[in-house]
């Protein structure tokens, strides 16, 4: 009954947070860690351990499938390098800068263990990041956060498991390499057969219902074996959910699609709310474990100060070159731009002749130099494809260069949470000082969170990174709904001619059967309200068979698009969720109609 009630009060909490939040003007991850860690030393209320394991394979599994559920997959291949640099070097490197400093500052502890407290401070935390979607910032920032937290975890963990069995034996440099590289290697297998199966099943259950409830099964369908295999489970969970996310609207009908959105949406707010409280009220009884240690709180909050310190220094250290050197590769492809648009329009005109003396590509000038090498249609269609893209590519990064405002707010926003808590409580307990390091984890995030959080709106109104240019996504708009006209005028104009003989032939059948005059009068004005009823519902019937056609036809329109790389995935994603509402609606309406 205690733990009953703790439930319902922590979701009562959560839910107060998650409101009173932005009245605040206090994001409602922070808030909660500090009504938590408040809570946790009133007299009444007991000590709070959670087992990591409720966290590493309970709780972050799903947050993780839901993250990159969400996360859109175009943004997410174009910021790859950065995404892949910020997830396994920048991990690497802070959790061995770390790892000396630790077992120079901390007697007795030696290096591995130092590296291993280094890997539990060094990723940024995913439930972290969305403090930062609430600043209106360049969602090129949030997918750049988002995605180097979603992998990042399994950098830090494989790392971590390394650190500690160097501890006890001797771990070589491949050892971890080797390590690493499996762990990710067999995650993908799995998470990219339980993505493609989630989908293949879902598309086949009826039931809206029962299709989310599959949903809720599939991050840990993904990450339980790959963590039995020694695999990291979490990067299985993630991508599941990319394949989960890219495929789910090709795969699953609009109404399964909208019950996941709400369902998921309440996971989240449950999970990530949970976390930040369990966070906090942890507090009281990480400080009453560290009474026995000769070092005491005061060097836990010291080496949490410095610990803080080094992984913003050792961030901006690694982040603002990279996207330096980003930003140059982007000026050099600018350049090629004419010669892209140049090719794209001699290719649209079939002139590829001239298209071999301007695309540098060797195989498509061998090819398109003479008539008898002539590319077929479907090379001409895929070249086409692939000169599309690289304009569209080329586009969005001159759009929002990432450049020093950015990338100061990219450095700032990598905040700690409870990953690194969770992360900390699986050392081993013969480790030297366990209940310091613990608590000197809790402090990096607590003070990344409430230090780091809470001065981020401050800074970004300083900084003036790029924002969302309303303006542009207003233009995009106004082009994706031109370009939904005209699929909708294709498929009517399609749909027209074969349509209008058989309304002829009813209206001469019609007036056939008034000219005979072979019924009595109270007869035909039964039989005319009858037809009248019977002739609007097949024109109604017909009028929704035409709306589901031309909305589908927009959907794969927009897919496309999308799939180019030609408008904005917020843009995209609100006009698709439009179609489907429509879809839904429409449907509704029939199954009313048949009911009746």
């Amino acid at each position: 009954m205690e733990l009953l009630i703790v439930g319902v009060l922590g979701l009562l909490g959560i839910a107060a947070a998650t409101a009173i939040g932005p009245r605040l003007r206090v994001a409602a991850p922070l808030l909660l860690v500090i009504v938590g860690v408040l809570v946790s030393f009133l007299p009444f209320v007991p000590d709070v351990q959670i087992d990591p394991e409720w966290i590493l394979a309970g709780v972050l599994p799903p947050l993780l499938y839901s993250a990159s559920v969400a996360m859109p997959s175009m943004e997410f291949r174009r910021e790859f390098s950065a995404i892949g640099g910020f997830s396994v070097l920048l991990v690497v490197l802070s959790a061995v800068v770390l790892g000396f400093v630790f077992a120079a500052l901390i007697p007795g502890l030696g290096l591995a263990a130092g590296i291993a407290l280094g890997a539990i401070v060094s990723p940024t935390d995913a439930v972290a990041t969305s403090i930062v979607k609430r600043l209106g910032v360049s969602p090129r920032i949030v997918t750049v956060l988002e995605g180097e937290s979603l992998l990042n975890d399994a950098t830090a963990l494989v790392l971590l498991r390394s650190a500690i069995a160097a501890t006890a034996a001797s771990v070589t440099f491949w050892d971890v390499a080797g390590d690493f590289l499996f762990a990710v290697a067999v995650a993908l297998v799995f998470g990219y057969v339980v993505g493609k199966v989630n989908l293949w099943i879902r598309s086949r259950v009826t039931d809206a219902t029962v299709n989310t409830v599959i949903s809720l099964a599939v991050p840990f369908v993904a990450s339980v074996p790959a963590d039995a295999l020694g695999a990291s489970g979490l990067v299985a969970a993630v991508v599941a959910g990319l394949i989960t996310g890219r495929g789910a609207i090709r795969n699953l009908t609009p109404q399964h699609r909208q019950s996941d959105v709400q369902t998921w949406r309440t996971v989240e707010l449950i999970l990530e709310g949970a976390v930040f409280l369990l966070m906090g009220l942890e507090m009281s009884a990480l400080l009453h474990e560290l009474t026995n240690e000769q070092l005491g709180i005061h060097h836990g909050i010291g080496l949490a100060l410095v610990a803080v310190t080094l992984i913003l220094l050792v961030r901006a250290a690694y982040v603002f070159p990279t996207l330096a050197v980003f930003a140059a590769r982007t000026r050099r492809a600018a350049a090629l731009r004419p010669r892209l648009t140049a090719a794209q329009q001699r290719l649209d005109d079939h002139d590829l002749a001239e298209l071999a003396e301007e695309v540098a590509d060797r195989e498509v000038e061998r090819r398109a130099s003479t008539r008898r090498h002539m590319p077929s249609d479907a090379r001409i269609a895929r070249l086409r494809t692939q000169l599309r893209r690289k304009v569209a590519d080329l586009d969005y990064f001159l759009a929002v260069p990432l450049g020093w405002r950015e990338g100061t707010v990219i450095v700032w926003a990598g905040m700690r949470g409870a990953v690194t808590l969770a992360a900390a409580q699986t050392l081993p307990e013969d480790t030297p000082v366990r209940s310091l390091l613990v608590i000197t984890a809790f402090f990096v995030a607590a003070f990344s969170l409430i230090g780091q959080g809470g001065t981020l709106p401050w800074l970004v109104r300083v900084v003036k990174p790029a924002g969302v240019d309303h303006e542009a996504m207003a233009g995009e708009r106004a082009e994706i709904r031109q370009l939904m006209r005209s699929v909708a005028e294709d498929v009517v104009r399609r749909r027209r001619a074969p349509a209008e003989p058989v309304a002829n032939a009813d209206e001469a059948a019609a007036r056939e059967a008034h000219a005979e005059g072979a019924i009595a009068e109270d007869a035909v004005e039964r039989v005319e309200r009858e037809a009248s009823a019977l002739e609007r519902r097949p024109a109604e019937e017909e009028f929704r068979r035409l709306r589901l056609e031309i909305i589908a036809a927009q959907r794969a329109a927009l897919l496309e698009a999308r799939d180019d790389g030609i408008f904005s995935s917020e843009v995209l994603g609100r006009m698709l969720e439009t179609l489907d509402a429509d879809q839904i609606s429409m449907e509704l309406r029939a199954d009313g109609d048949h009911s009746t």
